[in-house]
Order: C-alpha cells, then sequence, then structure tokens
C-alpha cells in the first residue's frame, strides 16, 4: 500500500532552519542596501494593497528598495541600540517599526521622497470589518445596473429586490452602510457591485534616517509610542 502524504512525517528542524535562513536573508538585505543607499525612512501605511504596493515598489525600485515583513527582523538588521547598529543614530529608526511599518532606503532627496508619499494614494473596494466613510442608501425602484441573474446573490446579501418583467427591482429602500460604521461581509460585496469604492490606500513617512540627521515627521507617534 502506498504511503499517504497525508501521514508523512516533517522534521521541525528543517523547517525551523529554513525560517532562520530567511531571517537572515532579509538582515542580510538590509545591510547591503544601507550600504547602497545614502538614506533610510520608516513608513506607515493603511488599507494595504498587496498588488498596488508591488507596482508603487516597482516604479521607484531603480532609486531605493523596500522592505516590509517582521518589524523584529528588520531591527535587528538595523541594530536596536547604540551598541549594535550598523550605522552611526540609525538604531532610531528601529524604535518606529511597530504595527503596520516597512522600511526604505533609498538616494532620493529628502524633499523627493516627501512629495511621493504624499501625492500617492489608491482608491480601492473596502474590505469587511473597514469603516464606512459614506451613508450609502438605495432608493426603492429598478437598479438597471444588474441583469436578472444578479437578482439570487443580490437577495444573498441581504438586499430586499425581486424580478419585475426581467428587470431586478428594489422593493424598499436599502441602507447598505452607515457612516462611521464596520461593514458586514454583505456591505462590502454589495458596495463592490455598486462600484462604490470606500478604502484609499495611503503610504506615510514617519522618520527619516542619513549620516547627518535624523528626523521624525509624525511628532504624535513620537511622543505616544517611543520611549
Amino acid at each position: 500500500m502506498p504511503i499517504s502524504k497525508r501521514n508523512r512525517t516533517v522534521t521541525l528542524s528543517k523547517t525551523k532552519k529554513k525560517g532562520k535562513e530567511h531571517k537572515e536573508a532579509i538582515v542580510s538585505a538590509i545591510k547591503q542596501a544601507l550600504e547602497d543607499y545614502a538614506s533610510a525612512y520608516v513608513f506607515t501605511f493603511e488599507n494595504m494593497r498587496n498588488q498596488r504596493f508591488k507596482e508603487f515598489r516597482e516604479q521607484h525600485k531603480s532609486t531605493g528598495r523596500f522592505f516590509l515583513g517582521s518589524n523584529k527582523v528588520m531591527q535587528i538588521a538595523l541594530g536596536r541600540s547604540v551598541a549594535d547598529e550598523v550605522k552611526p543614530g540609525i538604531h532610531k529608526l528601529s524604535k518606529f517599526l511597530r504595527g503596520d511599518a516597512g522600511l526604505l532606503c533609498t538616494n532620493l532627496a529628502k524633499e523627493e521622497v516627501q512629495r511621493i508619499f504624499q501625492e500617492y494614494e489608491e482608491h480601492d473596494f473596502a474590505r469587511t470589518g473597514s469603516i464606512a466613510t459614506e451613508k450609502v442608501e438605495l432608493k426603492e425602484g429598478p437598479l438597471d445596473q444588474f441583469t436578472h441573474e444578479m437578482e439570487p446573490y443580490l437577495r444573498k446579501q441581504g438586499v430586499p429586490v425581486r424580478l419585475n418583467k426581467g428587470i431586478v427591482e428594489l422593493v424598499s429602500v436599502f441602507v447598505v452602510c452607515e457612516k462611521g460604521m464596520p461593514l458586514s461581509p454583505e456591505s462590502a460585496r454589495t458596495l463592490r457591485l455598486l462600484g462604490i469604492k470606500m478604502a484609499t490606500f495611503r503610504l506615510h513617512l514617519v522618520c527619516c534616517w542619513t549620516p547627518e540627521d535624523f528626523e521624525v515627521y509624525n511628532e504624535e507617534l513620537y511622543i505616544s509610542d517611543v520611549e
């Protein structure tokens, strides 16, 4: 009888080794980037969209390198104190690598980096649990944007519809979401069907290190999160 793959023994030491090697590779890559580029920035993000970020990173790969992942691993690469920092003063960045954060190493001038981050935003459909940015209410009557095949799916989302001579019709006023309230799975799917985008993917600079100085852009974060 052939051996079932489902019951195959996995050596934990091998999986741990692979994870360790991956972390060491990231640490090495960050240290090399600090040699290749003149400045380093910590940034945060909201409403992350992986594909959008990949496109953004691709656009700027000729002038810098982005790192996302374990904050702890990035902190190790930079150093978390004067004693173990890889560049004078760069351990200060580590204190800001918390939550949804990333690292950018670049040769661009500060003003150019600030401009790129300030101007960048991408609108997308909100996901379950996101906070609605506006109230969306559908009025009673025909929903001409939907074909008759969509009627069962709309009912599954809680939308009170029926078919009237092959036309999808809303039988009563329906509130898809309320401003300031978390979106349910049904609300998020309905907003997507309606083509309403409530999420904006943004990147925010937190602080900057250069061999000459260290600058904090978000004083509120500095006061609340850094000891």
